[in-house]
Order: C-alpha cells, then sequence, then structure tokens
C-alpha cells in the first residue's frame, strides 16, 4: 500500500500522520470461528481472496485450532524438486489448504492459531508473491502420516509395543495394517529413535510385516515373530512411513522476499518447506519439532528446508529441526544434462535424477556455465537468450553467443544466476538419522553459531554432483564458525563417519583443478566419538584452525584406530593450532596430493 506522510514541526515536536492505514482483514469475517472442529478450507480460501489487490493487507486468524480438509482444498499441479518419478506419482496434483497466488506485500497474522491438516496435503503454497510475510502459526496433521509405535519388550521370538494412539492401524489376518484417511501403507522406511541417547538409526518392518500381529490392550499389540535380527530394545521409537513423496510440507516458487517468523511445523508429509526459484528467503524462530507434550519424535517425513534453484539471500536463524526423517536444511542447484547440440547456439537438456524434472530451470537472461560431468570441471561461461520446455523431461535453451568448444557427451549446465548467499546462525540440529546440512552453492556461505546434536550423518556435508542427484554446484566462500558439533555421524560408521564432509562427486581428479574453495573451518567445538573429524575432496584453500576437539566417554563404541582427517586431492590445506584434549594421536591422511599441499603440526601419512 502506497502510504503519504505530512509532518508538521511545531515546538520542536514532529508530528507524522498515515493517510492509509494497513487493512485488517479477519476469517473470522467469513463466518469462520476456530475451535469447531468442521471445515475451514473453503472460507479461509474466501478470506484470502479478500486479500487480493489490496498491498498491505494482513490477513487475521483469532487463536484457536482451525481444521482443514483435502476434499476443499485447492487442487493444481506442481513439479517439484526432489520429489517423486513418473512412477512413484504419475499425476503430480497437490492439494493444498492455504493457496496464495499472484499477491504482494502480505502478512498472514497467526496469532498462535493452530492448522491441523485431514489426510495427505501441502500446508500452504506461495506462488508468483512478493513481500509476504507468515508468523505466529503453528501446523500439524491429525493423523501423521508418519506410524510411531513404543517397544515394550524385544525378544527374539517377540515384541510388545505400545503404538501412538493417533498412528491408526487394524489386524487383518494376524498382520498390523497402518492406515489414514484414504490412504493405506505398502512401502515401509523404518528409522528407530533411542530418544534416551539422542541417536537415530535405520532399521526395518520387514520382521513385523512377516510377524504374526496381536492387540493385547488398547493401543499395545503383541507381534509374534522372527526378531532376532532386530535391534531395538524397551524404550526405543520404531517410526515408519511409506516412501512416496506425494505432496511437501509447503511449497514458495516464483516469489520474493518471503518471511516466515514464528512457525511451528509439528508434523509435515513429503518434502518439507520446499523453496523452488525463488529469492531473498528469511526463516527466524521456526520449530520443525513435535509438540512438547504430543508424545511423537518424528516431525517430518523427510527434509525440513529445502532450497532448489534460488538466489537473492537466504536467512534461517534461531530455528530448531528435531525428529526428521532426511535432511533439515539442503540448498542446492540442478545440473541439466546436454544431450543434443542443436544449432550453433541451441542444446537440448535432460532433467536426469527420476525424482526432479518438470520445472523450467533455466530462464531469458541468465548466466550459465559449462560443466564436464566426470571432473566438475566449469570450463566456460554464457548467458540464456531464450528457454523453452519440450517436455517434462527435456528443455531447450538458446545462448546469445555461439557455443564454446569442447562440449562432450554427458556435460551439464549449471545456472549459476540461480544460487544464492545462506546464512544459518542460531539454530539447532538433532534428532536426525542423516546430516544436518546440505550445502552447494557458490556464493557466500556463513554458518555459525549452531548446535549439531548427535545427527546420523555428517553434521555439514558440501557435496556438488552431476551423476546421481545432479545437485550443483561448487562453494567458493564458507565459513563455518562458533558451531558445537556432538557425537556426529554414527549412521556413517566405520568407513565415513566424519563430522563434515566436503564430498564433491568428481569421479576424476584434474590436476591443478579444484572443485571447491575457500573453506574455512575456525573456533569450533567437536566433541567426539570416534577418531574422523573431516574429509574433504578437491578443495583449494581449506583451513581448519582454532577448533577444539574433545572425547565423548560412554556414547557409541569407536573403531580402530585411523586418521581424524582425510584429504584427497586438495590444494593450500591449512591445519593447525587446534586444541586437542583426546585420548588419541591425531593425524592426516593424504591420498593423490603431497605434504607440500598442507601446512599442519599433526602427523601425515600420504598414499597414492
Amino acid at each position: 500500500m502506497n502510504i503519504f506522510r505530512k509532518i508538521f514541526t511545531c515546538t520542536g515536536i514532529v508530528f507524522t500522520f498515515t493517510a492509509a492505514a494497513q487493512e485488517r482483514i479477519h476469517v473470522n469475517s467469513f463466518g469462520l470461528a476456530p475451535n469447531t472442529f468442521t471445515d475451514a478450507t473453503t472460507r479461509v480460501q474466501q478470506a484470502i481472496a479478500a486479500c487480493k489487490n489490496k498491498p498491505g493487507a494482513i490477513l487475521e486468524f483469532a487463536p484457536g485450532r482451525y481444521d482443514f480438509y483435502p476434499d476443499s482444498a485447492v487442487k493444481k499441479v506442481y513439479f517439484i524438486s526432489n520429489t517423486s518419478s513418473e512412477t512413484e506419482v504419475p499425476e503430480k496434483t497437490k492439494t493444498i489448504g492455504l493457496f496464495f497466488e499472484n499477491f504482494k506485500d502480505l502478512t498472514i497474522e497467526g496469532n498462535g492459531a493452530e492448522f491441523v491438516f485431514h489426510g495427505k496435503m501441502t500446508t500452504w503454497v506461495f506462488d508468483q508473491c512478493e513481500n509476504i510475510t507468515m508468523r505466529h502459526v503453528t501446523v500439524d496433521m491429525e493423523r501423521p502420516s508418519m506410524s510411531e509405535m513404543t517397544l515394550k519388550t524385544v525378544t527374539p521370538q517377540m515384541v510388545v509395543a505400545a503404538v501412538y494412539p493417533a498412528s491408526k492401524y487394524a489386524i487383518i489376518d494376524q498382520r498390523l495394517e497402518w492406515y489414514g484417511p484414504k490412504w493405506g501403507m505398502k512401502i515401509f522406511h523404518a528409522v528407530l529413535a533411542d530418544t534416551a541417547k539422542g541417536v537415530y538409526t535405520y532399521s526395518s518392518w520387514a520382521p513385523f510385516q512377516k510377524s504374526t500381529a496381536t492387540t493385547i490392550a488398547p493401543n499395545t499389540v503383541q507381534f509374534t515373530g522372527d526378531f532376532s535380527g532386530f535391534k531395538g530394545g524397551p524404550g526405543n521409537v520404531l517410526t515408519v512411513r511409506d516412501g512416496i513423496r506425494d505432496q511437501v510440507g509447503a511449497f514458495i516458487q516464483h516469489c520474493r522476499n518471503v518471511q516466515l517468523e514464528h512457525i511451528n511445523m509439528r508434523y509435515m508429509h513429503g518434502l518439507g518447506i520446499v523453496s523452488q526459484f525463488s529469492e531473498d528467503l528469511h526463516y527466524s524462530h521456526i520449530q520443525i519439532m513435535p509438540g512438547e507434550k504430543s508424545g511423537r519424535v518424528m516431525a517430518a517425513f523427510a527434509d525440513g528446508m529445502h532450497f532448489s534453484g534460488c538466489k537473492g539471500n537466504i536467512t534461517i536463524t534461531d530455528s530448531h529441526f528435531k525428529g526428521l526423517h532426511d535432511d533439515p536444511v539442503n540448498v542446492h542447484g540442478t545440473h541439466l544434462v546436454i544431450t543434443e547440440k542443436v544449432a550453433p547456439r541451441v542444446l537440448k537438456l535432460r532433467f536426469m535424477h527420476h525424482q526432479t524434472y518438470g520445472f523450467q530451470a533455466f530462464f531469458a537472461g541468465d548466466s550459465i556455465s559449462f560443466v564436464h560431468a566426470a571432473t566438475l570441471q566449469g570450463y566456460a561461461n554464457g548467458r540464456i537468450a531464450a528457454a523453452r520446455m519440450l517436455s517434462e523431461r527435456e528443455m531447450e535453451v538458446t545462448l546469445s553467443t555461439d557455443l564454446p568448444e569442447g562440449i562432450v557427451a554427458g556435460d551439464c549446465l549449471e545456472n549459476i544466476t540461480w544460487t544464492p548467499l545462506l546464512t544459518i546462525r542460531n539454530c539447532l540440529f538433532e534428532a536426525v538419522n542423516t546430516r544436518g546440512l546440505l550445502v552447494t552453492t557458490r556464493k557466500k556461505v556463513v554458518i555459525e553459531h549452531n548446535r549439531f546434536y548427535r545427527t546420523g550423518m555428517h553434521a555439514i556435508l558440501i557435496a556438488d554432483d552431476a551423476a546421481s542427484w545432479f545437485e550443483s554446484g561448487p562453494v567458493q566462500d564458507v565459513l563455518i564458525t562458533g558451531n558445537t558439533f556432538e557425537g556426529c555421524g554414527y549412521n556413517l560408521a566405520p568407513d565415513n563417519n566424519y563430522v563434515i564432509a566436503i564430498a564433491p562427486e568428481n569421479h576424476q581428479l584434474l590436476k591443478g583443478y579444484m572443485v571447491h574453495h575457500n573453506i574455512r573451518i575456525e573456533d569450533n567445538e567437536f566433541r567426539i566419538y570416534d577418531y574422523p573429524v573431516l574429509t574433504a575432496r578437491s578443495t583449494g584453500n581449506l583451513s581448519f584452525t582454532r577448533n577444539r576437539i574433545s572425547w565423548m566417554k560412554d556414547y557409541l563404541p569407536q573403531g580402530a584406530p585411523r586418521p581424524a582427517f582425510r584429504l584427497t586431492g586438495c590444494e593450500d590445506v591449512k591445519l593447525n593450532r587446534n586444541e586437542w584434549r583426546v585420548p588419541f594421536k591425531p593425524a592426516v591422511l593424504l591420498q593423490s596430493m603431497t605434504a607440500k599441499a598442507i601446512k599442519t603440526d599433526l602427523p601425515v601419512e600420504v598414499r597414492p
């Protein structure tokens, strides 16, 4: 809203008059009261529509519970990165509770409202919006698509478990069947939560699926069968979901300047909060974790926050991630493979990963990098003059100049315009069987003053690949400082349980070429239970200095002695001035590089 101000000065006092105030649109004005448990979807969408073309409007909810059902939800087709293949989900219609399209200068004020969703739904969508703020909202599902049960008795022949009350099940032909609103479960992905230790490990539903199930008390089931290989114990929580990402927790596409503040995501089905080809995203005081009194241990079916092809500034601050089946935060672009040189300036491209396709990944005016897939070497740059989708899997791009020499089959294009600056500060990552952060962006990255508590894999993974997930690209300026890492990496033992991994998937090392550059790991606290601390590959100007490394006792068994650092094909490494309080002498293993490439005060072993 355009606000005109008149300022009058009288005896040194300045008076400001606002010619127009922000318009508040109350959801209850549309006949909707909280805590009725009726379907709020249609009336909320009417209230959203009333905010259209009113820049500066505030959509306001009264405190209380609002229920959203799929039958009256908005249905729209979206192709979303890292979600599902043509086989897994052939039809990409999303079922959306709160739908915002082409809004500008809008605030959604929840006032502590709780949005409860029924069935598999995408909670909200911001599509082609600008200057949007959502705050003071809690999101949950009446029947989470994650089923949970606490183990009471475990023997090689029998397990007794208390099923979480909202995890609906039936015993059919002596088999336990999980179900929810209009869905059953035939594909099983299981994670075992040892909440006492904070250790979350991969598990299996197979022995339960093959066993005989009997309800012996309300929400208590006895499973009789072969559990000799099952590693759970009394007090552990077995969490089970299917593997199909047919919806996402929330979706933000082609938006600019989105702020999420004081949002509690108590459960999300699918991939989490996905931001795709959007810019300037600021997320603060976000909780992705079960409610403290809910009795559940899982809050996310997969990732917590997923950023694909974004630009501008991404900031994630003062947030808490706890109880996820996949990575809390993943930031990346997408490599598309060159499949055909159509003309001197025209290329045909293809999405390669089975779960990522269907969205426009290049736009007119974008800058691009040509990348050799095997080495991940960016060997030429260009600019897009025109881009169009040929099919769900293929794009055609026209460059503003002739194609460079040296293009070979399998080379990729990376969109280097849509790559963000990233700041992650004052966050807590815990209760996750995978990684804490995945970071692949060539703009400046600051990861500071966070706590990574017992993440099952690397606390931080810096990747880049053009062969598996096709998630681009190289990093060029990363500062990791003031963080605490405790007991991370146990799901990758015994060979790869490094706390931090800089692991580009360049399957051919190119002499003199580094994929990643300028990574500083400084002034952090590492509390380790095993020998590995850091692994890095094809990285130039890497420093690990002024860190404090201490030993955890009575946590998890450590493996055989091995180097704390493994460096492969790196240059200009500084690894010194760290404080070690551990019962072993740390050492460095070098592969495909010489001792001249590192400055260190630790013993060094060089291997081919």
